[in-house]
């Protein structure tokens, strides 16, 4: 019987760890770099092929062209961390990044996310780090460092007196910087033959520079005696092993100092080295040193002492930092930050921060201005298939209206269209509205000036949401009504909205939000009661033969008395004005559906009401007007409901349980909320 230990171990993939610890000569590497000399890519070259390898995708938007990066969907973690609706800031981040790649300047700058609290900053630095690890565990993002193997030297305690090197430098840097570009040619590795050029530039860190100059100095100047010294091996980036991933977090004033960027000197080694100036005695273990030849992200950047201002203007401009008493050091890295709108502002208003500024390509990185996009970051944590939910029903729409409304608190009212706030979100969703194109929209985008930058974050969102799950209705379900009074009750104690005109906004979209709610689940519960596609198909039959006598001036049979009889135009035009055909424009929309028939006949098609969209809506429309007074809906709110009735609502509640996503409990609520508008309508009308 095999071990459960052994069950374990034979979880591993052997090969795989093999590979990722492979070790091997100076010589080995040199080969290994002649046949595939994208080991040595610099680390923006290789976070640029690492966001591509995913796959790119294009897509029109508004008559532009957009790239969708893949790896932004976080195929690494099955959407865990995907990013939603920000197509085009990622495309903006991915094109600096591969400008850098290309090296045409903003490798040497530093990448701020500039944003409200919420748009995901973190998110796509945590995204950008994940992929770097996962990158370099794959044949294609491999990359190598090397060890010194030194017996005489005092202070060794690594494994087989093999001592790393401290920064994980390219084994090409031990290539000395005045014939590295000789040998380089000389390998035949010029830019002509490879997709990026061999670094030539980047001298060893201090530590390697002295073990290095040792060595020459044992064997002559004799350059392959010392490589026997070496020992090259693959590693791989690890964010909690600080091996290529770096993140600093900001602290108080009193906590910070620059060593934790540059690295500190080790006061026990002084004692065998004999001096604090000695670079074996010395930590290079500092976040722009861990973070070598990866990525290095600065939370919260801009809240930095001024103390690292200088030590972050050195690693951006000059690729270089400068450790306690020794020379400057070279690095390279990719160095990303991220900042709220506040904390930018003070950077602009800051003089002393003008050199800052300068190296600096800020992304703004707004919230999501789709509806479609917003209501994705919800489904992802709420959802059926999330494991939050656990069992709880979401009625369907609740999650919608809440996007709604966070969307179009970040929405600015139009300036020159006669548009309302909600007409807006649709319009940038994609939906048509009768008069504006695509055209308009642009013109819409171009008119704002901080559209995305304020309003509610998706996080309170997601903090109401869950509010209402372990809230209301005993944890069974919860609807769009239960989550709206907990978006509204949250407005009064929100803590970053503290100017009452902008909660009263707030407050005056939500109640637009409610009133396009109640036209969703009437239109669904009308759809509902009318989904009986054989009385449909009959209706649109005989509006279609009304149509054509009418149109060829014709008379109609009657299909009970076999009379020949006018059309019936009261039967007509009840359909019509269900779509707003006025009463001047009746005769160009029925010779529109005759046309329309007419060219499928030519094609040897048949006519089908369902794909002409507006009169599928219109014969809907009359059928459900037809039934509503045979079904009764509004007895629902007095709780005297007939058999007969009973049994219809019944199949009504059933459709909407089968063809749109509720249970009973929602259905039956939906239903009686529905009756209570109709029951309020009845009541206006005996008024």
């Amino acid at each position: 019987m095999v071990s459960l230990t052994q069950q374990i171990a034979d979880l591993q993939d052997k090969k795989l760890y093999q590979e990722l610890h492979w070790t091997g000569t100076f010589e080995d590497y040199i080969q290994i770099v002649r046949e595939r000399p994208e080991v040595t890519r610099t680390a923006w070259q290789r976070l640029y092929d690492m966001i591509v390898s995913h796959g790119v995708s294009e897509y029109t938007d508004n008559k532009k062209k957009i790239a969708r990066y893949e790896f932004f969907s976080d195929p690494l973690s099955n959407g865990q961390d995907a990013i939603f609706g920000l197509d085009i800031t990622l495309q903006r981040l991915v094109h600096v990044i591969k400008s850098a790649a290309l090296g045409y300047g903003t490798e040497k700058r530093v990448i701020l996310l500039h944003g409200p609290v919420g748009s995901s900053k973190s998110t796509i630095a945590r995204l950008l780090k994940k992929g770097m690890e996962a990158y370099t565990r794959t044949p294609d993002g491999a990359l190598y460092t090397f060890d010194w193997k030194i017996d005489d030297e005092p202070g060794i305690e690594f494994e087989g007196n093999w001592i790393p090197c401290p920064m994980h430098q390219d084994p090409i840097q031990l290539i000395p910087l005045e014939w590295r570009a000789k040998a380089i040619r000389a390998l035949g590795l010029d830019e002509r033959t490879t997709k990026y050029p061999i670094p030539v530039k980047g001298e060893l860190n201090p530590a390697c520079r002295y073990r290095f100059d040792v060595l020459m100095q044992r064997y002559d100047g004799d350059f392959k005696r010392v490589m026997e010294h070496i020992r090259v091996r693959r590693f791989v980036f690890s964010e909690q092993n600080r091996v290529g991933i770096g993140t600093f977090q900001p602290k108080d004033e009193k906590n910070q100092d620059s060593t934790e960027l540059t690295g500190d000197i080790n006061y026990r080694l002084i004692a065998t080295y004999g001096s604090d100036s000695d670079p074996r005695a010395f930590n290079f273990d500092g976040e722009f040193c861990v973070a070598n030849r990866g990525i290095i992200e600065f939370v919260e950047m801009l809240k930095l002492d001024v103390a690292f201002l200088y030590d972050l203007l050195g690693a951006t401009q000059e690729h270089k930092i400068k450790p306690k008493k020794f020379p400057q050091t070279d690095i390279d890295e990719v160095i990303i930050g991220h900042t709220n709108e506040a904390e930018y502002q003070r950077l602009l208003n800051n003089e002393f921060m003008e050199a800052l500024r300068d190296r600096t390509v800020k992304i703004d990185v707004p919230y999501i201005t789709k509806k479609s996009q917003e209501i994705r970051i919800y489904e992802k944590d709420f959802g059926p298939a999330s494991p939050r939910v656990r069992g709880i029903h979401v009625a369907p729409h609740t999650l919608e209206v809440a996007a709604m409304w966070a969307v179009m608190t970040r929405l600015e009212a139009p300036k020159k269209h006669d548009l309302s706030v909600l007409q807006k979100m649709k319009l940038y969703d994609g939906k048509s509205l009768p008069g504006y194109t695509q055209d308009h929209v642009k013109e819409l985008r171009k008119e704002a000036d901080r559209e995305g930058l304020d309003g509610i974050s998706p996080r309170y969102i997601q903090d109401k949401i869950s509010n209402a799950l372990a809230g209301e209705k005993g944890g069974r379900y919860i609807n769009a009504f239960i989550v709206m009074n907990e978006l509204e009750s949250g407005l009064r104690h929100h803590s970053l909205i503290t100017n009452e005109e902008h909660k009263a906004r707030y407050y005056s979209l939500l109640n637009e939000v409610k009133r396009e709610y109640e036209d969703i689940v009437k239109n669904e519960v009308q759809r509902a009661i009318s989904a009986d596609e054989e009385a449909i198909a009959r209706l649109c039959a005989n509006y279609i033969d009304n149509v054509k006598a009418y149109t060829q001036k014709e008379r109609v049979k009657n299909r009970f008395t076999g009379q020949d009889e006018e059309p019936d135009e009261r039967l007509m035009r009840s359909i019509e004005e269900k779509i707003d055909i006025a009463e001047s424009r009746k005769d160009d929309f029925r010779r529109e559906i005759m046309n329309y028939i007419g060219a499928l006949a030519i094609e040897g098609k048949q006519f089908d009401y369902r794909t002409n969209v507006r009169l599928h809506k219109a014969l809907e429309a009359k059928l459900f007007d037809d039934q509503k007074d045979t079904i009764k809906l509004s007895t629902l709110v007095s709780n005297v409901v007939d058999r007969e009735t009973q049994e219809k609502i019944d199949v009504v509640k059933k459709r909407l349980i089968e063809n749109y996503g509720y249970n009973e409990e929602s259905a039956t609520d939906v239903l009686n909320y529905v009756a209570s508008i109709f029951a309020r309508g009845e009541l206006k009308e005996r008024k």
